[in-house]
């Protein structure tokens, strides 16, 4: 963990692009209510299964209009070199100046992965087409990526995207620490130096996160399930529980020089803001 305690902290949030007006009002004052807590950007996924990338570049651009930093996430799977280079292009022209690049999964009924195949594919030819202009996040799976052969494979993926031109990363969620402190030792022993920012998801649905888990190959470890299978219904004692697992965890990445911390809001202000508080940031 040496290489990461020389990055001042770094605070960001990430939303998904909402699907009706009623979900874009909601987000507007989701997004008001962060942003007072100044945070270095807020990140917009794309549509889930490689769905269009029309509702993240139009959230984007709002929250960058509002007066804040704002980064798409670009997935280069499905898609082609010409409709990548307009998206760069329109991102450069609407003032944005971060992006976060990853492979994205395949669209439903799709056989082929298109022009591009991997996520260094993607840095590399964000890099050509503009040079210097995006600071490039990619993604980190301290719990190995569910698709990879086994955990050397997976960081020599990871490698291949900071060869490519990658900024910084950030990591899938977790609730493991010693997962992610392996895993900076393991990119320390391969010369890879960069800020490799934690992903956190705050725990409010068990149902919606095991299902999440399950799917991304985020691990949750037994005790924790066991305890919120124990609650059953009672989302009260689910929630409490949630805030303090997660906070401890936030606590002892910050206490061991992670470089800040990247919330997954899944468009809610309150469990962000609870941690926020706890944390004392």
């Amino acid at each position: 963990m040496e290489s990461q305690k020389k990055y001042p902290p770094k605070f960001s949030f990430e939303f998904f692009p909402p699907k009706t007006d009623e979900g874009a009002d909601k987000l507007r004052v989701v997004r008001d209510e962060l942003g007072k807590l100044k945070p270095e950007y807020f990140s917009v996924t794309f549509g889930a299964g490689g769905s269009t990338q029309q509702g993240t570049f139009d959230t984007v651009v709002e929250i960058q209009q509002a007066g804040f930093n704002a980064a798409p996430h670009l997935s280069c799977v499905g898609s082609t070199r010409a409709n990548v280079r307009e998206l760069l292009l329109r991102y450069k022209a609407s003032g944005i100046g971060r992006i976060v690049a990853l492979r994205g999964d395949m669209p439903s009924g799709m056989q082929e992965a298109g022009e591009f195949r991997h996520a260094n594919e993607l840095v590399e030819f964000i890099r050509h087409e503009t040079g210097d202009h995006f600071h490039i996040e990619v993604a980190a799976y301290p719990e190995i990526h569910p698709q990879a052969r086994d955990a050397e494979t997976d960081l020599l993926n990871f490698k291949r995207k900071i060869e490519a031109g990658a900024s910084s990363a950030l990591t899938q969620y977790f609730y493991n620490p010693d997962a992610y402190f392996r895993f900076i030792d393991d990119c320390e022993q391969r010369g890879i130096d960069l800020p490799i920012t934690p992903g956190i998801m705050p725990i409010t649905n068990y149902k919606q996160l095991a299902r999440f888990s399950d799917m991304c190959g985020a691990e949750i470890p037994r005790w924790i399930r066991k305890r919120l299978e124990g609650y059953a219904d009672d989302k009260a004692a689910i929630k409490s529980f949630g805030e303090e697992v997660v906070t401890d965890l936030c606590h002892q990445l910050l206490e061991a020089g992670a470089p800040g911390i990247h919330f997954y809001t899944m468009n809610q202000t309150g469990p962000s803001l609870a941690l926020w508080k706890n944390l004392g940031l």
